[in-house]
């Protein structure tokens, strides 16, 4: 008995319909993000390549070319935008690496240890991450007013002030990072290297530090860009124009002058700064997904 000859099936042709309803409109999305977030960058890239470098003559899409924003950016003397950014890496690099190191020891405590109070600490620094830090300006105004008195080079309109309130901060979201990465190793190298004689300090330095260069790299970049950025803090502490970070600094431009004669000045600065951040980001880029994802696993 012969069998009947197999039929080839032909798959369904999708209707447009079908697309559209399951994956149209995912790509719609997609295009209309990546427009709200590209058009703001074309705009401040336009602006800073155009010759004239007024608000007026400014479009979306460059119909010239030229230089002339940043020649004026690094030649005027009434722009130290050099002495601006130096000011905001002296104070970006330092309080981003003493707060990662503050960071880090305190999430190695709360990771490793177990002592009392433990879980209430951990809340209340949760806690206090959800005000915003706009809330305690009058605060720290007053309290670095009064320290200024005693101590200038600590008070109001210095660098150091500055730093320490930026340090201030550091046991926060990092804490919350780190700590949830530090869970992730196990605890038997810690025993391992305790039987071998290992202090805590050379565990910590010499074992879980290195293991957890991931979500330190994560943390230090939010910590730089975050500093980086800053200027709500940074317009109160800074008020003499040498001594401004680049946020405040170039906010001046179009506070103090006329803003559409300033206009492609100003966006010139913000795309040299930005730079910076994206160099950051690229040279770390490796470290941002198992850093995250790494840090929170555990809680």
């Amino acid at each position: 008995m012969t069998k009947p000859a197999a039929t080839s099936v032909r798959p369904k042709r999708r209707t447009f319909a079908k697309w559209a309803g399951e994956l149209g409109w995912r790509h719609l999305v997609a295009i209309a993000v990546l427009v709200f977030g590209l058009v703001p960058i074309l705009y401040v890239v336009s602006a800073a390549f155009n010759p004239k470098g007024t608000l007026s003559t400014t479009g979306l899409l460059p119909t010239s070319f030229g230089l002339d924003s940043f020649e004026r950016l690094f030649t005027d003397d009434n722009i130290p935008f050099g002495r601006w950014f130096l000011n905001s890496l002296v104070i970006a690099v330092p309080a981003a690496f003493i707060s990662i190191f503050i960071s880090s020891l305190a999430a190695y405590a709360f990771s490793r240890f177990r002592f009392r109070g433990r879980r209430p600490m951990l809340l209340f620094l949760l806690l206090i991450q959800m005000f915003p830090a706009f809330l305690a300006v009058v605060a720290l105004y007053l309290i670095f007013g009064t320290i200024g008195d005693y101590y200038p080079v600590a008070g109001l309109n210095s660098k150091l002030g500055l730093m320490l309130v930026y340090m201030g901060g550091a046991l926060g979201v990092s804490t919350w990072l780190m700590k949830g990465f530090f869970d992730t190793i196990p605890k038997e190298l810690d025993e391992a290297a305790t039987i071998d004689g290992a202090s805590h300090a050379q565990i910590f330095f010499g074992m879980i530090l290195p293991l957890a260069a991931p979500i330190i790299a994560i943390s230090g970049i939010l910590a730089f860009v975050g500093t980086m950025n800053d200027f709500i803090l940074a317009s109160l502490f800074l008020t003499d124009r040498p001594e401004m970070t680049l946020a405040v600094g170039l906010k001046t431009l179009t506070a103090d002058n006329s803003p559409a004669s300033y206009f492609g000045v100003f966006a010139a600065g913000t795309l040299i700064t930005s730079v910076v951040t994206v160099t950051v980001f690229m040279s770390l880029q490796r470290y941002i997904v198992s850093g995250l994802t790494g840090g929170a696993v555990k809680g």
